[in-house]
């Protein structure tokens, strides 16, 4: 693969800053953007300052599923897991198996995942087990109903991409299971995607696990007495998974999509407490949050939604040298923190432009996200 220059790291960049476990998500960030670059990492203090210093297990968990899509990577960390040097390989794919920690989601995996498969040599087809849904990190039903439809608009698209759920696995047991698949590309197309349009349906899935199908019906009913007001064209499937698809814990929780008429999807969801965690959550009250929270996600608006919206910007910055523009909402604090990354790893700024929402279009300030590709291309796909 080829895209920005070759030189190597150089200490005094952000790639050997101390980690705080606030941001636990940044050294996801990092692996990822060295693993597309080429360069390599180093790490000298791994949360140094706290009291239980060095990697969380679903970090170690992460580098491990790093190594096995790549071939010949090079990973060194040191006995109390505080420095980490890794010198990425080439992105290998092919059909693949990963046993992810239960302390995080795999939406934590996945999200990395979507990032790396369409510059694989070979098209990636992986088996996740672990925790399909919980508070922390983005839902497998979210990433299927927003991060696909992004890919597909940066050519990425075809027969061979798909995310489908075998098995359901609430916290803190976790015991669900994913298939991602996704088809390998040469290029990415430039978009212009500035114009998000106006909300046309919401679809969604309200989900049960080891509890009565009875609670989905709660949260759809109470979810549906508040977006009735806003929209009539609204439809919420109930998915209640028994024996072995429904994992290890009991469990229940919602997601939300609103899709407008010019191919946006903006999402919201939340799950219920991990089992002997926190106070009971009823379901009629999680339905009225979860309906609240998609119309917050709606005021904040942009063509892409909050939690794809780092991907969004690195497709961008993988693009061909041509000028690629998109309409955020407000930027997440992750994504802030993408932008430095990106600039460090690529050598890549975004003109950004705030817009203030214009009549027909209500909402939150929004921010115009502009730049030129880096003409990113995946060498090592196999030309047939």
């Amino acid at each position: 693969m080829a895209g920005g220059s070759s030189s190597s790291f150089s200490s005094s960049s952000s790639s050997s800053q101390c980690l705080s476990y606030a941001g636990c998500n940044f050294l996801r960030q990092r692996l990822v953007l060295a693993t597309l670059s080429g360069r390599p990492l180093k790490i000298r203090k791994i949360r140094a300052r706290e009291e239980d210093p060095g990697l969380r297990d679903f970090e170690a968990s992460f580098i491990r599923l790093i190594d096995k899509v790549t071939n010949g990577s090079r990973i060194e960390i040191n006995q109390t897991g505080t420095t980490l040097y890794y010198q990425p390989g080439l992105l290998y794919g092919g059909s693949l198996e990963h046993d992810c920690s239960p302390s995080r989601s795999i939406g934590y995996y996945l999200e990395s995942l979507l990032c790396l498969a369409p510059f694989m040599k070979h098209p990636l087809k992986i088996v996740l087990r672990g925790v399909t849904n919980d508070q922390v990190d983005p839902s497998v039903d979210n990433l299927k109903a927003t991060a696909l439809p992004l890919l597909k608009k940066f050519g990425i698209d075809g027969e061979g991409l798909e995310i489908k759920i075998n098995r359901r696995g609430m916290p803190p047991k976790g015991g669900g299971e994913i298939l991602f698949a996704c088809p390998v590309r040469k290029v990415l197309q430039p978009i212009q995607f500035t114009d998000p349009g106006k909300i046309k349906r919401i679809r969604g899935t309200a989900y049960s696990v080891r509890v009565s199908p009875q609670m989905a019906n709660r949260m759809v009913e109470s979810a549906r007495g508040i977006l009735n007001k806003f929209l009539p064209d609204i439809y919420i499937y109930t998915d209640h998974m028994k024996g072995v698809s429904s994992g290890k814990s009991p469990g229940f929780g919602m997601c939300l999509i609103a899709e407008t008429i010019n191919g946006t999807f903006l999402s919201a969801e939340l799950a219920s407490n991990p089992q002997g965690q926190g106070a009971a959550v009823l379901p009629e009250e999680l339905g009225q949050n979860c309906a609240k929270l998609l119309l917050e996600e709606i005021y904040r608006g942009g063509c892409v939604d909050s939690t794809n919206q780092s991907l969004a910007l690195l497709l961008m910055t993988l693009g061909q040298q041509d000028v690629s523009k998109v309409l955020l909402g407000p930027l997440s604090p992750y994504t802030i923190e993408f932008l430095r990354h990106l600039r460090s790893f690529f050598q890549i700024m975004f003109k950004i432009e705030t817009k203030s929402p214009e009549e027909e279009h209500k909402g939150g300030e929004k921010v115009l996200m502009t730049c030129v590709g880096i003409g990113f291309s995946n060498l090592s796909k196999t030309i047939r």
